[in-house]
This record gives structure tokens, C-alpha cells and sequence, in this order.
């Protein structure tokens, strides 16, 4: 007989390291790649000494001169909040006596929200991955601006980061306030640019911009994308100041034209002759992918793919991966050195409990059920420099 029991425990044993493995290892071909680690967790923040430059303690000289001084190895200290990773499904008390005798039936049951979960929660991961840590999804352009024009209808300059189903939040830059909270998104035109939500919102001064749409709580709580190192309006990284530290800029072609091996390869030796850095993992936008595609065929050249950790194909630039991802700039291609890269967390993939020990709680005031799963993480990059974005590529 199924109960809330054999509910509870069946999170907690059979599906926890399901998602787990899920999230970490087959959700995205670089979230992958990147180690997972809990050194440097310090109660609620990553402090993390990363090295720069190299040890001056170095020379040559005279054969009865004096040694070289001693030149220790260049230290700043990187410090960043852990932030917080929610996931949560709902099940009503009605599903769950419904199948209190059809164990197969609620088997089904907790397959299709563990599914849902997986999904909502690999895209949203996903997206943070690439991202700046803002949480901005798009940027509000139009839409009704007084209460009682109020629609469900309003254009944004960009759809790629959103998605039916998402719950947002309507957040004014400027005054730093959230607007309206907990808004689904019903449908979105791609070519118009414009989102359904399920209420009806009104921005009196929405022409003079600073409106944005965010993920439910999320607008400045994301981890530290990889965006956040090339932003030029990001200035300061894991607390340390760019302008004052250029070791932190990384290499940045903003006008790139045509894709070409040459192209590529001018990165990846700027990279690794300027910083030392070895980039094993490029990732671009499909419409880079296809240019790139195209290139090679142009000039008949086999287009050589390799097998990647978590079932991921991509096409082989000379060993090094180079595959697709949907929350890549358009005209944007990004060549990384994984390595330096680590997710350090406080834990993995947990779901929270109650005082008795319990997953599954009751919804203050309702019918239902609902579980959550947390992982208290921030991405943190050893060595910035070492990375590199190509953009405005010739689509």
C-alpha cells in the first residue's frame, strides 16, 4: 500500500542519486566537465586563493655574482557567496489516495514529476552556466502602462532565455524593486518577441526602460556564469576589482567576421601563449555551428566528431570539443580551459527535510504535498585570463 512513508523514502533512496547523477552529469556538456569540490567552503561563502603571474625568484648572472632574490608566487584571495539552488515538485493529497492501492500508478506518478523537476531544473542550471549571476532573462520594451490597460501581453528584446511553463518575476533595475512576483509564461511568439503570462501586468514607465524579467527570487542570486568574466559591465569578479587587476580580462575578439580555423586558432594561441592556459572545451550558438559546418564543407573537409562524458557528440577541432548550446550568444563562440573551473559547494543535490526527518510536507493551507531539492554552490574561475569569447561571427 503506498503512503506517505514509502513516498518519502522512495525520494530519499531510489530517486535522489537519479537526479543527482541527472543534474551533474548528463544536463549540460560542460557543467560535466567542471569539478565539484567542497574545499574553500567557508560557512556561507568560497574563499579560495588563486596564484597570478609567475615566481619572480628567478635570473642569471655572474659566476661569483650574487643569486637571484627570492620572488614568491603573486596571491589574491577570491570570495563569493555560496548561492542558493532550488527545485521543488507538488503532489495533491487527491494523486496520492488515488493510487494508495496501484503502486505502479504512483510509481508513474513520481517518474512524471521527478521528470519535470530533471528538466526545469537542467534548463535552468543550464542557462545560469553561461549567464553573468544577474538573473536578467530579457528586457521589457513594451507593454501596458496603466492599471487599467493592464494585459498579459508584453515585448521583450529577446526570447532565448525563456521558455512556457517558467515562473518570473517583473524587476525594476532602477529602484531595485520586484514588481509583480511569481508570473507564469503561457506562450512566446519567437518572431514578434513577445510573452503570454498568465496575469495581466502594467508598467507605467516601461519606455523609459530598466525593466526586466527574472526567474522567480532569482535576479542577483544566480552563481557567477561564465559571462560575468567577459561583462564589461560586471567590474568587480569573486570581489576583486577588474580595472585594477587586468590578469583578470580575458581574451576578447568583439569583431570577428567570417569563421575559420585560422580565427579559432588565433584565439586559442593568443590564449595560451599570453596566459599559459590550455583550452580543451569551445562552445558556441547553433547558428555559429552551422557557419562553422558550412566551412568546412566549403573547403571539403571531413568534419571529425568525438564522444564527450554523459552521452554528448561534438564536432572535433584538432581534439578539442566544439559543440552547441542554446543559451550561447548568437554571433558568440566561448574557448574554455575546464580545468580551471570548480562548482564548490557545501553539499550536492539534497532535498530539504523537515524537523522529523521528512521530504515530503504538507502546503501550508492545501490539498497537497510538495519536496524540494537544494545545492548551496557558487562557479569559480582560478584563472579568468585563461578563457577567451569570440563575438560577431558571420552567421
Amino acid at each position: 500500500m503506498v503512503t506517505l512513508e514509502t513516498a518519502d523514502k522512495a525520494l530519499k533512496t531510489v530517486y535522489l542519486g537519479v537526479v543527482s547523477n541527472q543534474l551533474n552529469i548528463n544536463s549540460n556538456p560542460l557543467f560535466a566537465k567542471i569539478k565539484q569540490s567542497s574545499t574553500y567552503v567557508t560557512g556561507k561563502e568560497v574563499r579560495k586563493v588563486a596564484p597570478f603571474g609567475i615566481n619572480g625568484g628567478i635570473g642569471a648572472g655572474d659566476e661569483d655574482g650574487p643569486l637571484p632574490l627570492a620572488g614568491g608566487n603573486n596571491y589574491v584571495q577570491f570570495v563569493s557567496g555560496l548561492k542558493n539552488l532550488y527545485g521543488t515538485i507538488e503532489i495533491s493529497d487527491k494523486a496520492i489516495r488515488a493510487s494508495q492501492n496501484n503502486a505502479s500508478a504512483f510509481v508513474n506518478l513520481l517518474n512524471a514529476e521527478m521528470e519535470g523537476l530533471i528538466k526545469a531544473s537542467a534548463y535552468n542550471f543550464s542557462r545560469m552556466l553561461y549567464g553573468n549571476g544577474q538573473g536578467v532573462l530579457a528586457n521589457i520594451t513594451n507593454g501596458a502602462t496603466t492599471s487599467a490597460a493592464a494585459n498579459k501581453t508584453i515585448t521583450v528584446d529577446n526570447v532565448q532565455y525563456l521558455i512556457e511553463g517558467m515562473t518570473v518575476d517583473v524587476i525594476d533595475t532602477l529602484a531595485q524593486s520586484k514588481l509583480f512576483s511569481g508570473i507564469r509564461i503561457e506562450a512566446i511568439n519567437k518572431t514578434a518577441k513577445t510573452v503570454t503570462l498568465n496575469k495581466a501586468i502594467y508598467i507605467e514607465d516601461v519606455t523609459d526602460g530598466g525593466f526586466v524579467l527574472s526567474v522567480q527570487n532569482s535576479y542577483k542570486n544566480e552563481i557567477t556564469g561564465i559571462e560575468a568574466l567577459f561583462d564589461g559591465n560586471i567590474y568587480s569578479l569573486y570581489g576583486v576589482d577588474k580595472n585594477t587587476n587586468s590578469w583578470l580580462v580575458p581574451y576578447i575578439n568583439s569583431n570577428a567576421g567570417s569563421i575559420s580555423d585560422v580565427l579559432i586558432q588565433t584565439a586559442i594561441d593568443n590564449i595560451e601563449e599570453d596566459t599559459g592556459s590550455d583550452i580543451d572545451f569551445i562552445t558556441c550558438s547553433s547558428a555559429v555551428k552551422r557557419a562553422y559546418q558550412s566551412y568546412l564543407s566549403t573547403y571539403r573537409r571531413n568534419i571529425d566528431t568525438m564522444e564527450l562524458n554523459g552521452g554528448f557528440r561534438a564536432i572535433s577541432y584538432g581534439g578539442v570539443p566544439i559543440l552547441s548550446d542554446r543559451f550561447v550568444g548568437e554571433s558568440t563562440m566561448y574557448l574554455l580551459n575546464t580545468k580551471e573551473f570548480t562548482l564548490h559547494q557545501l553539499c550536492d543535490w539534497q532535498w530539504l527535510e523537515g524537523d522529523d526527518g521528512s521530504v515530503l510536507k504538507q502546503k501550508a493551507g492545501y490539498p497537497a504535498y510538495s519536496a524540494t531539492l537544494v545545492k548551496y554552490a557558487e562557479l569559480i574561475c582560478d584563472k579568468p585570463c585563461g578563457q577567451g569569447k569570440i563575438t560577431g561571427i558571420t552567421l
